[in-house]
């Protein structure tokens, strides 16, 4: 046993100290960024802020709507061919999409998540996306899994997670991953922090993944933890290359989701009870829910959000002087602070 004594920092824990600028105007930051991703070769363009693979959130509807922003939308996992032919016959834009699949396919040859991905992407090989997601991706067997699909699939730009430390973030890389979802716990409707007492802050565990992959010529997503507009920008000031969004984006009118009879959104964590029941993944005496179940007032279109999303990570760039969304981390200088936002009138909320 050991404890490590560096204490650990959450978005909440930080603020942007900020500096003279010579931006004139929030237009004048460049949100889009170019990669160049290291295993698979390729190069793409997009404003790096991306839906999570989530029902209510990874939706065919939603990817309709950030692509118009070149932002990217990592599907949810559970739409049928079917769905997908009818997605792509009415606009849907393939080259901000991921699809996605779990690892199914370490244990099972013929898992239905691996073939379908398999289907999905012969179907429509201009995809250029292939997320692979677990919620533990420590296993050696899922980092070999990783090197599978590089050897399936050596022109993709795959993504991998979710991971939390600088060494297996490299290792994901190594195996072939082009991109490392990070974040173990943060989600809003994540309880795995509670169920199992494994995680690190976000902030800090960011910083320390965006090093290590930075060093081995890899990307990562900050995945999870952001509640504001301000987190967005502090996950890219900690290095991220791209920021992952789930319950900001949930319980709108593109989530897809099941409305109770109150009119309220049912939204929940892929590994809560919820999703098990509905996708057949059925507790069996080994496994506990590693999510919850909320209930959310509907939010109406997702476009405000986004540009609310948007127009706060400009201001944050024209606050620290960043003129590109890539110079942010260089640019700012963080302040360690106890207390962000006055709460004196939080309990008269129009």
């Amino acid at each position: 046993m050991r404890i490590l004594e560096e204490t650990k920092l959450d978005y909440k824990d930080v603020l942007f100290q900020p500096k003279r600028s010579k931006l004139e105007s929030r237009r004048d930051v460049d949100m889009m960024r170019t990669f160049k991703f290291h295993n698979s070769g390729r190069s793409f363009q997009c404003l790096p802020i991306m839906a999570s693979n989530m029902d209510g959130v990874g939706t065919f509807a939603m990817a309709k709507v950030l692509q118009q922003y070149k932002m990217m939308t990592v599907l949810r996992k559970h739409y049928s061919i079917d769905d997908w032919t009818n997605a792509v016959g009415e606009g849907l834009n393939l080259k901000y999409l991921s699809v996605c699949t779990g690892s199914a396919a370490i244990w099972k040859e013929d898992a239905e998540d691996y073939a379908l991905t398999k289907e999905v992407l012969k179907r429509w090989p201009d995809i250029k996306f292939i997320t692979v997601d677990v919620a533990n991706a420590y296993h050696q067997n899922f980092a070999d899994f990783i090197a599978r699909v590089r050897d399936d699939y050596p022109d993709k730009v795959i993504i991998a997670g979710n991971v939390i430390t600088g060494e297996m973030v490299e290792e994901l890389i190594v195996k072939g991953a082009d991109i490392v979802k990070c974040g173990i716990g943060p989600g809003s409707v994540c309880i795995t922090r509670t169920m199992t007492g494994v995680g690190v802050p976000q902030f800090s565990g960011v910083v320390e993944c965006a090093d290590a992959a930075h060093g081995v010529g890899g990307h990562i997503i900050a995945d999870g933890g952001c509640t504001t507009p301000g987190d967005v920008s502090k996950a890219f000031c900690a290095g991220a290359d791209f920021v992952m969004l789930g319950g900001m984006l949930a319980a709108h009118n593109e989530s897809e989701l099941q409305v109770n009879d109150d009119g309220k959104f049912v939204f929940y964590g892929m590994a809560s009870e919820t999703a098990m029941d509905k996708y057949g993944r059925k507790k069996d005496g080994y496994r506990g829910s590693e999510g919850k179940k909320v209930l959310l007032d509907s939010r109406g279109p997702v476009d405000p959000t986004v540009i609310e999303i948007i127009g706060g990570v400009r201001s944050t760039c024209t606050y620290i002087g960043a003129r590109r969304i890539k110079d942010m981390p260089k640019c700012a200088t963080f302040v360690r602070v106890n207390n962000v936002v006055n709460q004196v009138f939080s309990k008269y909320n129009a």
